[in-house]
């Protein structure tokens, strides 16, 4: 590395340096190789669950370690193994769904797993195979049966910011509130887990302060990381609330933003 290098990338995935199409480019694979051949640390900081990272791990050669969920699971790239996971409780899933179900009646559920998930019948999977994926449907007795690593809820027609704050208001106190798309779905972590509590607890382990972490992102999944690292960059097709968060800017995930920046980082 040089003088100026960071320690640690870390980068979201979905927006940022997964493109619009679903892929990676190959020229963001050479660049995030650049980082492990450095003598960096390489981490993939996602709101995925580890079974949503096979294509991912084999597109980045298996570089990398991933915090996924959220911050929720520790995952290790080049083995494709759970190294760690962080679970809601079976007692304040069950009184989250009570009081959103009492707040947004029209919210559906469902509950991640370190490996596979549940939900209601009536939950909206898209385009997403629940066979294919691991998951089967439940009654409500069995959807707050174990602890799960990640508790989703499903709007058809809310809008991601509104929903999210008036979760906020209703449940913030039992878990953490946070939402990754354009679509009504809200994601919660166990209370104060998110995606900068685990990155630090990685950095941590590595004697890496905030300071030497760059951190990539684009919605406001990737806030608590963002604002925690020393150096932050948003993708130009950012959430507002990223941009405005950011230290720097780079340009979209369809033109290969991050590498751009990782270019210069690495030379």
């Amino acid at each position: 590395m040089t003088e100026s290098s960071p320690r640690v990338i870390a980068t979201d995935l979905d927006g940022t340096i997964v493109r619009s199409d679903g892929t990676i480019s190959a020229r963001t694979v050479a660049a995030l190789a650049r980082v492990e051949r450095a003598g960096a640390m390489l981490v993939m900081v996602t709101g995925r669950p580890p079974r949503w990272m096979t294509e991912i791990a084999a597109a980045v050669d298996h570089r990398g370690v991933a915090i996924c969920a959220n911050g929720a699971v520790l995952y290790d790239l080049h083995t494709e193994t759970v190294l760690q996971a962080n679970e809601i409780a079976p007692d304040v899933l069950a009184e989250v769904i009570g009081r959103l179900r009492g707040v947004v009646p029209e919210l559906r559920f469902a509950v991640e797993y370190p490996t596979g998930f549940v939900f209601e019948a009536s939950y909206d999977l898209g385009r997403w195979d629940a066979a294919a994926l691991g998951g089967r449907p439940v009654d409500d007795a069995e959807l707050v049966s174990r602890g799960g690593t990640k508790l989703l809820a499903f709007h058809p027609a809310a809008d991601p910011d509104a929903l999210s704050a008036k979760a906020v208001r209703a449940v913030g106190d039992l878990v953490t509130v946070t939402h990754s798309s354009g679509r009504g779905l809200l994601e919660m972590s166990a209370l104060g887990v998110t995606k900068a509590s685990a990155l630090a607890a990685l950095c941590t382990e590595h004697g890496i302060t905030a300071r030497d972490v760059t951190a990539f992102g684009d919605m406001p999944n990737d806030l608590p990381m963002l604002t925690w690292a020393g150096t932050s960059y948003g993708v130009a097709n950012a959430h507002p609330l990223v941009l405005a968060a950011v230290s720097h800017k780079t340009s979209r995930n369809d033109d290969d933003g991050v590498a751009e920046v990782l270019e210069r980082l690495f030379p």
